[in-house]
């Protein structure tokens, strides 16, 4: 919303980081595999007919199996660097709570939600939107942190974990 200057106020806008991961992959069907090619954030926020005011930076478009040290020191420099205070991270599942962690003990002064899906939004069946809404939805009530949204729930990044037997986030004791 901008302030009386016609500048939109950093208080209100949030700033989305995309990393790839489940949430952005399509299915290759000539060679039978799954693989990137443009994020499908700005389709996903219309289709939920999101108003809010983002700023939405692609850092880069990886399976989080393959995601390095280096690649999450970018994720940390790039929330350290954000001018807002609100920040939304798409992130692949199989490594999303190390990074969450990784954030948690590097950024100290923002509330930091990351989110992914657990299948690809192309695909039609996927929880991809509604995990994006909940997060959006959780940057903006949360105290300064880190947590994952998945499955409408939000945990703290020292307190999650992925059940890799069931696919599914839950609480627990690290």
């Amino acid at each position: 919303m901008p302030d009386n200057t016609g500048v939109a106020s950093l208080q209100n806008r949030i700033r989305v980081l995309i990393t790839g991961g489940t949430f952005d992959k399509e299915y290759d069907e000539i060679n039978g595999r799954l693989l990137f090619k443009d994020s499908h954030l700005p389709e996903m926020l219309a289709l939920g007919r999101c108003k809010l005011d983002l700023d939405i930076r692609t850092l880069m478009m990886i399976d989080s199996l393959d995601m390095t040290d280096a690649d999450r020191d970018i994720i940390v420099e790039q929330c350290r660097a954000s001018p807002e205070s609100q920040i939304v991270i798409t992130h692949g599942t199989d490594t999303m709570a190390d990074t969450a962690r990784i954030l948690a003990g590097r950024v100290l002064d923002k509330t930091i939600v990351l989110t992914g899906a657990m299948i690809p939004y192309k695909f039609g069946s996927s929880d991809g939107l509604f995990n994006l809404g909940s997060a959006l939805a959780f940057v903006q009530t949360l105290s300064p942190g880190v947590y994952i949204a998945m499955n409408g729930r939000y945990y703290a990044a020292d307190r999650v974990k992925k059940n890799h037997r069931t696919g599914i986030f839950e609480e627990a004791e690290l």
